[in-house]
């Protein structure tokens, strides 16, 4: 007798720059989730969808849980914690080390009230040796009581299949929600404004990052050819960080340009002639009407 369908929701939340986006790209096979060696990197709760012959899930990659420094930081916390009682499965995923940091505390704490079983990833163990692995566990099994632990990388993909079978074994009997080739529910224009981004965070520096956001002004195919003209506008705090985001001659600018211009053209299969401008838009990440215009609106959640 063949058995019913699966489906359902999983959430993967953890503190700031632990993997979360890594491995929700590497589970479901494909570059959803932008990804960063700087933290805070996921702002919106991204939805990707893998489905296999017998069930569906679908990830949701929340904004590391974290102490907010202001309102756009406040609306990233609230995302994440809004997500705990509203899915099927918590990934809580963690670095393995012995010692429970700060940060790890924090998203402890949010679980505390979670009746919706927590999975325990230990993430990155491609840098460990197994004896150290079995010290990590064993500082965490008491820490809250998790459904599982398991070790994986997100990186090199070791013990990922695992991950996913106890994720199957976990989910309830129910429908496909979305059509098989479906991966993501997010609009072209706001993965390409990530991409953007993305790209913007590996090359910038330090203190500029979390500073800016990206626009899709318009996104248009030319007419009788295989081109999409993209217009996007980089928005920063600071004319200081304008400067640096153009760069001397522009060169900064045109890195970021290039190399979007690439994951662009392959998540969009077709051409693209990218056109970034940069506009300084001074402490939006306070203002509550430029955060609604960008998407972050809190009576959303």
């Amino acid at each position: 007798m063949k058995s019913e369908f699966r489906s359902g929701f999983v959430t993967l939340i953890g503190r700031p720059n632990v993997g979360k986006s890594t491995l929700m790209n590497q589970l479901v096979g494909e570059k959803i989730a932008i990804m960063s060696d700087k933290p805070q990197t996921t702002r919106n709760r991204i939805q990707s969808i893998l489905t296999k012959e017998d069930f569906q899930v679908v990830f949701i990659d929340t904004p590391g849980i974290h102490k907010p420094k202001h309102k756009l930081g406040r609306y990233m916390v609230k995302v994440a914690e809004t997500t705990l009682n509203e899915v099927d499965i918590v990934l809580m995923l963690v670095e393995p080390t012995t010692t429970i940091g700060q940060g790890d505390r924090i998203v402890l704490a949010a679980l505390e009230n979670v009746k919706t079983p927590v999975i325990l990833v230990i993430n990155k163990i491609d840098t460990i040796e197994k004896q150290a692995l079995l010290e990590v566990i064993d500082s965490y099994k008491d820490a809250y009581n998790f459904a599982e632990i398991i070790p994986i990388s997100a990186y090199t993909g070791e013990n990922c299949d695992r991950l996913l079978e106890v994720i199957r074994e976990r989910l309830p009997e129910g429908p496909q929600y979305f059509p098989a080739d479906m991966i993501t529910d997010q609009p072209e224009k706001q993965l390409v404004g990530e991409l953007i981004r993305e790209k913007a965070l590996h090359l910038l520096q330090q203190e500029i990052p979390h500073g800016i956001a990206v626009e899709i002004e318009s996104m248009k195919s030319r007419e009788g050819q295989d081109i999409i003209d993209i217009n996007a506008v980089i928005y920063c705090e600071r004319d200081s960080h304008k400067a640096i985001i153009i760069g001397k001659q522009g060169s900064m600018l045109k890195q970021i340009g290039s190399r979007s211009r690439r994951d662009i053209e392959r998540l969009l299969g077709s051409k693209v002639f990218l056109d970034i401008w940069v506009k300084v838009k001074k402490n939006w990440r306070d203002d509550d009407f430029i955060l609604k215009n960008f998407g972050f609106d809190p009576k959303s959640i």
